[in-house]
């Protein structure tokens, strides 16, 4: 199972994607978008777009996960996270790739084994379970592969209820 994690931003929005087998996860690649402040908001948005259709295109993901809720007090960050957030829901489903959202909780548990883990930790645990050598960098990115990284957790967990639920 190949999975997209994105992790959205105004400036720069992270993406992760990983091949994910029952006992193992592969890198296949991840990197940011880099969105210029000094570019319309509407131009930013279709960069989004166009370079999620480039790595769709590519690399052919069979899911894609994202964060559930954004916890910010600055309203206007909220609302361009949004906008960002549904572009990326909009591309996926063009795509036909069905979306996934988890809450911040969900994913520092799937990752760390802990909910209240900072970031340092996610990075250390998905440079751990993808078997790198460095941290992935930007952060933006080490979030989208935490967040494919947790589909992947919730999918091979379901499967295994799903195998034995007639037991």
């Amino acid at each position: 199972m190949r999975i997209l994690g994105i992790d959205c931003g105004s400036r720069c929005t992270g993406y992760g994607i990983i091949d994910c087998g029952i006992r193992h996860h592969t890198l296949v690649d991840f990197g940011a978008i880099h969105l210029h402040s000094k570019n319309s908001f509407s131009s930013r948005l279709l960069t989004v777009h166009q370079e999620l259709v480039k790595l769709i295109k590519s690399y052919q993901p069979q899911f894609a996960a994202v964060e559930d809720q954004f916890y910010l007090t600055n309203f206007k960050s909220v609302l361009k996270l949004g906008q960002i957030k549904g572009v990326v829901l909009c591309t996926a489903a063009l795509a036909n790739i069905p979306v996934v959202e988890y809450s911040p909780l969900e994913i520092k548990i799937a990752v760390t084994g802990y909910g209240r883990a900072g970031k340092k930790q996610v990075q250390q645990m998905v440079k751990q379970l993808l078997g790198l050598t460095n941290v992935p960098e930007p952060h933006d990115a080490a979030d989208a592969l935490a967040l494919a990284l947790c589909h992947s957790q919730v999918m091979t967990h379901h499967n295994s209820i799903e195998k034995y639920k007639d037991y």
